[in-house]
């Protein structure tokens, strides 16, 4: 039997073993001939089929992490660099949400002025959660969405190879107009699917920024707290 001593031999057959996914295996390309603008879209498209992902933020003194289906299952937390934090868990049309004390007296401080509406303070001081139709929840409430944006504009360009977390990726700067001066890089894996591993912004009008994607598909385990611990909404009068 002839042995494949080949490059191209040995190429073919990291294809076949590791699938056509791979670096260097689709149409017999390689992340250096593909534009910037092409490795984007395929990133985008990528984390759009993903079935579940955790997306780790930290920006302008606050950080938080959300754990999604994407669809209409979400575990959420957000912490301020003054201590105010806020969870939240959705669950098809359901909300759970848990303030604490500092999140409470920051949001009524801001609301009751403008809407003479404030937080049950019963809930941060007894550490319960607050049940409510997700229909009501409004991203001013500092409450999130379990859906999830995978979309880029402007003009990309190719960095350097580097990792993130030990995963070789390829960052792709994107400039856009619309913003002037600000700057985003998206880190994009080059080995297996081309998942956008982090994203880091820096702009005169947002700051700067950095999420991170991980997780990507794995088993989502979201459940609602147990009823002794929450307080319906409904029951306030």
């Amino acid at each position: 039997m002839r042995r494949l001593t080949s490059a191209s031999a040995t190429a073919a057959l990291t294809c076949l073993l590791v699938g056509a996914a791979a670096t260097g295996c689709t149409d017999g390309g390689t992340t250096e001939k593909r534009s910037a603008d092409q490795m984007l879209d395929d990133a985008n498209g990528a984390m759009r089929a993903l079935k579940s992902v955790t997306v780790d933020r930290v920006g302008n003194g606050t950080t938080s992490r959300l754990t999604t289906d994407l669809k209409n299952s979400c575990a959420f937390k957000t912490t301020s660099a003054k201590g105010a934090v806020l969870e939240q868990i959705r669950i098809d049309d359901t909300d759970y949400v848990r303030p604490n004390r500092a999140y409470v007296e920051a949001w009524n401080r801001r609301r009751a002025d403008a809407t003479h509406q404030t937080f049950p303070t019963d809930a941060a001081r007894q550490k319960r959660w607050i049940k409510t139709p997700s229909s009501e929840s409004r991203p001013s409430d500092g409450l999130t969405e379990c859906t999830y944006p995978f979309a880029s504009f402007g003009k990309a360009a190719k960095g350097e190879p580097t990792k993130v977390n030990s995963t070789p990726a390829v960052p792709l700067v994107v400039t856009d107009k619309a913003d002037k001066g600000g700057i985003f890089t998206f880190y994009v894996a080059t080995e297996g699917k081309p998942y956008i591993l982090k994203v880091a912004y820096k702009g005169p009008t947002f700051g700067t920024s950095t999420t991170t994607y991980s997780a990507f598909d794995e088993p989502l385990s979201v459940r609602p707290p147990a009823d002794a611990d929450v307080l319906d909404l409904s029951d306030i009068s």
